[in-house]
């Protein structure tokens, strides 16, 4: 099972490369149609040069805009069908409803453009409204396929804004096919992908009601340990090649670590790591941060922590630098293996900047509880 899930990521990532290549390859043409209309005798080669940036960062544009066209397609289908606003974040910028008003926060999590968090409406019947909600991003994108297509019409062939309208054309098409056909790009399912494992099993359907409910409460400011415990039954073995229910045994390792049963939550980790292929690569790698955490807290063998520090980890944690939970692990690292203070503490300045912006005060509670631990375990060994 874990090869066919290498195989079947290797494939989805080369497609989504080609399908980027090919939307590349496709604005290149419309550029340099664009630059050749204006190359005359009287261009310099440093006005072609400023022209080509310029297209450049009208591509860039055209992207972050058809991020938000379809961040909003789901939103608006998700408010359509029963859904509530929670959060809506473009890039690492997250618009937050914290008390009844919309505050803007930071948020980066890796292999994602944008996200858009609603709280769910009740079960019914054990199900509640799926398709539109997951796939409302895609039908934006489409929708504004066929919009901008018939606006470029109404201008010139050699226009900026013929060549604007075109580009928001293939961007759109592109990024509706890389949402809509079922696929695991980079550390997430996409939105295909969780629509057809909604379909496939109802206990997933219950699986996603209970990951969006335990995110609006996250959001009130509401702890793990605090919430329903019925939330976090781990699922059974074969329940967890599906992504979506797969998920339900990373919170409910989470909410072991809230609740300081820390054995229970490393062992419960250790079992989902090397288990079923549906556990998500952010939520795996993010799960070796906490089971590095309560090595290098615990027993700090260096051989364990090697082996948990491979370099795909290392690679991973790179890249979730300011994530809070990683941020957390680094400062254990340095206050416990590395043993090197002035480290820690440039780590932990990193972690006060990041969480004075980060749009969910509860888990920064909890992750100070955690450095906390990690300072008292240093203490500890000093006094021996």
């Amino acid at each position: 099972m874990e090869k066919k899930g290498k195989k079947n990521g290797r494939g989805a990532q080369l497609l989504s490369i080609l399908i980027y290549l090919m939307i590349g390859a496709a604005s290149g043409i419309l550029i340099v149609r664009y630059i050749d209309h204006f190359t005359g005798p009287d261009v310099t080669i440093g006005q072609e040069i400023l022209l080509f940036a310029m297209l450049m960062l009208s591509v860039y544009a055209v992207m972050l805009l058809q991020i938000i066209i379809h961040e909003g397609g789901h939103l608006v289908f998700g408010l359509a069908t029963g859904y509530k606003f929670s959060s809506f974040r473009i890039l690492s910028w997250m618009f937050v409803k914290e008390e009844g008003k919309l505050r803007i926060r930071r948020l980066s999590l890796a292999g994602t453009g944008g996200q858009c968090l609603m709280a769910p409406p009740d079960l019914k019947d054990g199900t509640i409204p799926f398709l539109l909600y997951n796939f409302g991003g895609a039908i934006m994108n489409l929708c504004s396929c066929l919009l901008f297509g018939g606006l470029s019409f109404l201008f010139p062939p050699d226009s900026f804004f013929n060549f604007f309208l075109l580009v928001l054309v293939l961007v759109g098409a592109g990024f509706a096919f890389m949402n809509a056909f079922p696929l695991r790009l980079g550390q997430v399912d996409n939105d295909g992908a969780n629509a057809l494992s909604l379909l496939k099993s109802r206990e997933a359907v219950r699986a996603f009601w209970i990951q969006m409910k335990v995110n609006e409460q996250i959001s009130r400011g509401v702890r793990l340990s605090d919430m329903p415990e019925e939330w976090f039954v781990l699922p059974e073995k074969e329940a967890m090649n599906n992504g979506i229910t797969a998920y339900i045994g990373v919170l409910a390792c989470s909410r072991l670590m809230d609740q300081k049963r820390f054995e229970e939550a490393d062992a419960m980790m250790e079992s989902l790591i090397s288990g079923g292929e549906g556990i998500a690569g952010l939520h795996r790698g993010l799960m070796i941060c906490d089971r590095v955490f309560l090595e290098v807290t615990g027993k700090n063998r260096p051989e364990a922590l090697e082996s948990l520090l491979t370099k795909e980890q290392k690679k991973f944690m790179k890249a979730m630098k300011t994530f809070p939970s990683v941020l957390r692990t680094e400062y254990a690292l340095a206050l416990l293996a590395d043993k090197d203070k002035e480290k820690a503490e440039k780590v932990r300045k990193e972690f006060d900047r990041y969480a004075a912006r980060y749009p969910y005060p509860s888990e920064i509670e909890a992750e100070r509880e955690y450095m906390k631990l990690a300072e008292k375990c240093a203490g500890e060994k000093e006094a021996l």
